[in-house]
């Protein structure tokens, strides 16, 4: 298939043309600020004193300050889920636009580590010229103490120094924990590490007010390169009496000889001063203060509001090693597809991890649920502080038998990809596994009332490798599936279970599932004719493709979502994921 134009467009267009515009600002950043430091009269001394390591390690800390500063903003979820669930401040556009947070939280995360070690590798030849080119002429601009001086001392006994290898170091524990293998190795050794981002940014803002390089203030007094008579030259020459009147502008006649020194060292111009120079006022503070204090007061205001435990209600242990858990919380309001994050003190002190809402509060019901798939040391003893016994089937206990159940903390909720397939007149919802828990919460939001929104027909695919999973919320699809039987909308969800590992034919055991299973096929979706029914049956419509799960299925649907059909239909991708 040939990528689609509309669909490339809807899918891709806003996302490059931002990140154009991103990679624009960070070019124009650092050529503004190289050819300030290599051309600006003000910094003329210390340009001939450091050479373009002064002009490279400030273009690059340009880069720095400006995506140090954008990097908070992603990760500032109430804002996001805010301007993601109202219609007023942004379009389906702009909304989709913020599912891209994630991605572009990493992009310049990635960006402030290259740009670092530019900059490092710019200041350790600052640091070398320093010492080398030491001058007694301005005294003032010197950072050594004395010319052949050790750089080494210059770099762990300054203030800019120190806290320069500390910010190194800081940064690599960062990234190198935050690679897809840590992640997968040990999720706890990425979540300690990164949350050092507070102990960075204490350093950053420490290390701009050292007040090493310093620019010239006195310009109209002094010219760079001009000639100051009460200053002595290197080469010791005597002032000629010739420096007591001033230079014509212009001389017909050759210099006398007396100033042939001086004229070729380019001192042809009288200084009424000697040149004073000043340290830079820190402009980082500038670019990271608003960001950071958006970001502080955001994770003061979650603080407060998860400060109160919510109540635990029921939980039950499911089939291939997934926990429900049902809660109550006063005050809370959800939309479906949003996610909350869950801290048991009991668990971990600081460790919390998301969770998508399964079941949203609604004005008559006020319990909601989440899903937990038991992978990793956390879900582990969560779960063995829940279960008496992990290996019992169910534990659904009333109020009156209620066990006393761990405190759990929840912050949230936040808004997620998902929340925009009621928007859609006709959306495509796959499932990968526990990949389904985004859309659980779509589908009981339905089973309550679905004529309120604006979503007319739902296709449904659900791919597991266990018979099992499906019993996660076979209850659920059956319970929608007869109720829209009841209300003559058959057509209204389109239900597809796929099977992909298999020894044989089989089936999910219950009288009450058989309508699932004549839904229930063996083997993978084959995507490239789905797409093509679901065209040809909403011609001219546009259809929100919405997907959790593995990768391999989220880049099949991407590329078909780019690409196009006979029929007019334009496909809207979007894909799952926490920031």
């Amino acid at each position: 298939m040939a990528p689609c134009g509309s669909g490339w467009l809807a899918n891709e267009g806003s996302k490059h043309l931002s990140l154009l515009f991103w990679l624009s600002l960070n070019v124009w950043l650092f050529w503004k600020t190289f050819l300030l430091y290599y051309h600006g009269p003000q910094y003329y001394y210390l340009h001939q004193m450091l050479g373009l390591g002064l002009c490279i390690s400030r273009a690059s800390a340009s880069v720095l300050n400006l995506n140090c500063s954008l990097v908070l903003l992603p990760m500032c979820r109430i804002l996001l889920a805010f301007l993601r669930g109202s219609q007023k401040v942004a379009s389906r556009k702009t909304r989709r636009l913020l599912d891209k947070s994630k991605t572009f939280h990493v992009t310049c995360g990635v960006t402030i580590c290259v740009f670092s070690v530019l900059h490092v590798a710019a200041h350790l030849v600052n640091v070398l010229n320093f010492s080398v080119n030491y001058t007694e002429e301005f005294l003032a601009l010197n950072a050594a103490n004395y010319r052949g001086e050790d750089p080494r001392k210059l770099l762990f006994t300054t203030v800019p120094g120190l806290t320069g290898v500390l910010m190194v170091l800081v940064l690599f524990l960062m990234c190198t924990a935050s690679t897809y293998a840590i992640r997968l190795l040990n999720y706890d050794i990425f979540w300690y590490t990164h949350n050092l981002f507070f102990v960075f940014y204490v350093l950053l803002l420490v290390h701009v007010s050292g007040g090493v390089l310093k620019y010239q203030t006195n310009l109209e007094e002094h010219p760079p390169g001009c000639f100051h008579p009460n200053t002595t030259l290197r080469e010791d020459i005597p002032v000629p009496g010739t420096f007591e009147e001033p230079f014509p502008e212009y001389a017909p006649e050759p210099f006398p000889a007396e100033l042939e020194p001086f004229v070729q060292n380019k001192f042809v111009r009288i200084c009424a001063e000697e040149p004073k120079f000043q340290s830079h006022f820190p402009e980082t503070w500038l670019w990271i203060s608003g960001p950071l204090c958006l970001y502080c007061a955001e994770r003061l205001y979650r603080y407060i509001r998860s400060y109160k435990p919510a109540t635990i209600t029921s939980v039950i242990s499911h089939p291939s090693n997934v926990l429900e858990l049902r809660m109550r919380k006063e005050n809370f309001k959800a939309r479906p597809g949003q996610y909350i994050i869950l801290h048991c003190p009991r668990v971990s002190a600081l460790e919390s991890h998301p969770f998508t809402l399964t079941m949203c509060p609604t004005d008559t019901k006020a319990t909601f649920g989440v899903h937990l798939k038991i992978v990793g040391d956390w879900t582990e003893r969560f779960r063995d502080l829940l279960l008496l016994h992990s290996s019992q089937d169910t534990e659904i206990l009333p109020n009156f038998q209620q066990r006393n159940y761990p405190t759990l903390y929840i912050d949230g909720p936040f808004g997620s990809p998902s929340e925009e397939s009621l928007n859609y007149e006709v959306s495509l919802c796959v499932a990968g596994g526990i990949g389904v828990t985004p859309f659980a919460s779509i589908l009981n939001t339905l089973l309550d009332n679905w004529q309120c929104y604006k979503l007319r027909r739902l296709y449904f695919i659900w791919v597991c490798r266990e018979i099992q999973s499906f019993r996660w919320f076979a209850d659920l699809l059956c319970m929608l599936h007869n109720k829209l039987w009841q209300e003559n909308r058959p057509d209204y969800i389109n239900i597809q279970l796929y099977l992909s590992q298999t020894d044989g034919i089989q089936k999910i055991i219950g009288e009450k599932y058989q309508v699932l299973n004549s839904r229930l096929l063996i083997g993978r979706p084959r995507w490239k004719l789905l797409f093509d029914e679901i065209a040809k049956c909403n011609r001219q419509k546009t259809v929100g493709v919405f997907c959790c799960g593995p990768n391999e299925i989220s880049k099949v649907l991407h590329k078909l979502s780019n690409s196009s059909n006979s029929y007019g239909t334009r496909f809207e991708y979007n894909k799952e994921s926490f920031s």
